[in-house]
């Protein structure tokens, strides 16, 4: 009889294996992603138009979203200038929180933020909807009655979540210096017209148009993975639970990675 082999090594195999299960699992996620994409803007130009549907998603990804975004644009520029006034103040340049809370808000704070707040409130219902009814068998049902699943469920949402995170990271903007204003002008007493006029002179056209071409970016990713994610969901509604996280996680992590690719190239 062969003597048994040590239980102690067995497990730089065993983590070698279940390391490679999981790169091989997300490559093949990240395959699919890009397949869903490319069929996303095959899709997109294609009729029919189903206004209807599109405005729907529309009233829900922005309508819906404006008070969370508000609240997170007005707290994060009141944060900002709070922060701001005390860094500042150690080198006397007080003057120039107008224009740091600005600029932050236009490139980087107001489109991120703005992407991450509509992720968790819209990116997951959309992987909670369509997973529910792929678990349900309605996808099944529509593709039965000769309508594109696809077509139907995944392009009004693109296009909404396009067209939508760009306006409310506009309103983010907006409503982050209104709280800068605030703080820095009422509460902490900042000359106003000092305050303004950094600004002015610092923000230029392009500091806040390459953050709303960020945004929208942003907002294609969301609704692709989250409808990627509850098109793909698994059976049950531990599948749908399961899906719904996974956009939440995964579109999150993409904002993130590709806010600092756009900033690499845009600014």
């Amino acid at each position: 009889m062969p003597p048994s082999r040590p239980a102690g090594g067995t497990w730089p195999v065993a983590l070698l294996s279940g390391l490679g299960r999981r790169v091989l699992g997300a490559l093949g996620e990240m395959g699919g992603i890009a397949l869903f994409f490319a069929r996303s803007v095959t899709a997109l130009f294609r009729p029919p138009y189903r206004w209807r549907n599109f405005l729907r998603q529309m009233e829900f990804i922005g309508a819906r979203s404006t008070t969370v975004v508000l609240l997170t644009g007005l707290f994060t520029g009141m944060v900002l200038a709070l922060q701001g006034y005390y860094g500042f103040r150690k080198f006397g340049g007080e003057s120039l929180l107008g224009a740091t809370v600005a600029l932050s808000m236009t490139r980087e704070l107001g489109p991120v933020l703005t992407a991450l707040m509509v992720t968790a409130r819209a990116g997951s219902a959309m992987a909670a909807e369509i997973g529910t009814m792929r678990v349900t068998e309605q996808i099944d049902a529509l593709a039965a009655m000769a309508v594109d699943p696809f077509h139907y469920l995944v392009v009004p949402r693109v296009w909404a979540a396009f067209l939508m995170l760009p306006l409310l990271t506009g309103i983010s903007n907006a409503i982050g210096i209104v709280g800068g204003h605030l703080v820095g002008v009422e509460l902490l007493g900042i000359d106003p017209g000092i305050y303004v006029k950094r600004m002015e002179e610092t923000v230029v056209l392009g500091d806040i148009t390459n953050g709303l071409y960020k945004s929208a970016v942003f907002g294609i990713l969301l609704a692709l993975i989250g409808c990627y994610k509850g098109y793909h969901a698994e059976k049950g509604a531990r599948g749908v639970g399961r899906a719904t996280t996974g956009a939440v996680v995964l579109s999150s992590i993409s904002i993130l990675v590709g806010d600092y690719i756009l900033t690499s190239l845009l600014f």
